[in-house]
């Protein structure tokens, strides 16, 4: 008994001891950087950067604006993303490793690069006005950047891969044996897809979403080209406040009060959601 006390905990002092680096570097790249943005939030030792990035409207908006493109981008991306995730998941081998390597290719070109080769694919003289004109469909060209929906197009190409791989994870290794009961029990397909199949991919859909929806805040490159001015989020906001004002004080407060929604979003989705999750 004292033998097997004894190993037990040599491999915990073991675990302890092989894990300490990684907590020293999530101490020093991760906890201090936001322990060091807290303290300059408090420039001058008062809420004054709080109270202006909170109640004032201009930045109160900025903060509305980031976290509705964030929800709609996530959005989009779980409407497109999960019949690809399903599709994925039930393919012959050969169609879904074609599909996963479809998904992959984009993360081998730069976000910039994508992002000028959205500029010349929506663009008034582009392929997408060009097409719609040669049709007949239209007869003026759209307006498909420098606007919200210009936005919206570059960051789902980017962000799609991101809300399907945990819900294509979760799909994989779902029991096929639950759904074949319930059919056998007599459900519909509906039936057995609302009350047995989705409700098991729920711990996906909150994944993702929340991935997409936290990558979607702090996006900086895409809204500034697509948006072409017109469509300011709260990355544009901070790094205006440090690059043109040197305002450093302020972007932190900023940056903390981002922090925070994002984490209260975070918390909301899981709660909303967790009540539904009765078989993860």
């Amino acid at each position: 008994m004292n033998k097997s006390f004894l190993a037990s905990r040599n491999f915990r002092d073991g675990s302890s001891a092989a894990g300490l680096p990684a907590l020293i570097f999530l101490a020093v790249l991760f906890v201090m950087p936001i322990a060091i943005l807290f303290m300059q939030s408090f420039e001058g030792g008062n809420f004054e950067h709080y109270a202006k990035a909170i109640f004032d409207d201009l930045y109160r908006g900025v903060l509305i604006n980031t976290l509705l493109i964030a929800a709609y981008v996530a959005a989009i991306c779980l409407v497109l993303g999960y019949p690809v995730a399903y599709f994925l998941a039930n393919a012959p081998p050969f169609w879904a490793t074609a599909g996963l390597i479809f998904l992959l290719v984009p993360f081998w070109t730069s976000i910039l690069v994508r992002t000028y080769g959205w500029m010349v694919i929506l663009g008034r003289n582009g392929t997408v006005n060009r097409l719609l004109l040669d049709m007949g469909l239209i007869e003026t060209p759209l307006q498909l950047i420098n606007n919200v929906t210009g936005v919206l197009i570059g960051m789902v190409h980017v962000l799609l891969p991101y809300m399907v791989f945990p819900l294509f994870a979760v799909m994989k290794r779902m029991d096929s044996n639950l759904l074949a009961a319930a059919e056998g029990l007599g459900a519909s397909r509906w039936e057995v897809f609302r009350r047995v199949y989705f409700p098991l991919t729920l711990p996906g859909v909150l994944a993702g979403v929340t991935l997409v929806f936290v990558l979607s805040i702090g996006f900086y490159i895409t809204p500034a080209l697509l948006g072409g001015g017109k469509v300011t989020m709260s990355a544009l906001l901070i790094e205006r406040q440090v690059s043109q004002f040197l305002n450093w004080g302020f972007a932190s407060a900023l940056s903390v009060v981002l922090l925070v929604v994002t984490l209260l979003v975070h918390l909301a989705l899981k709660l909303v959601l967790k009540g539904n999750m009765q078989w993860s």
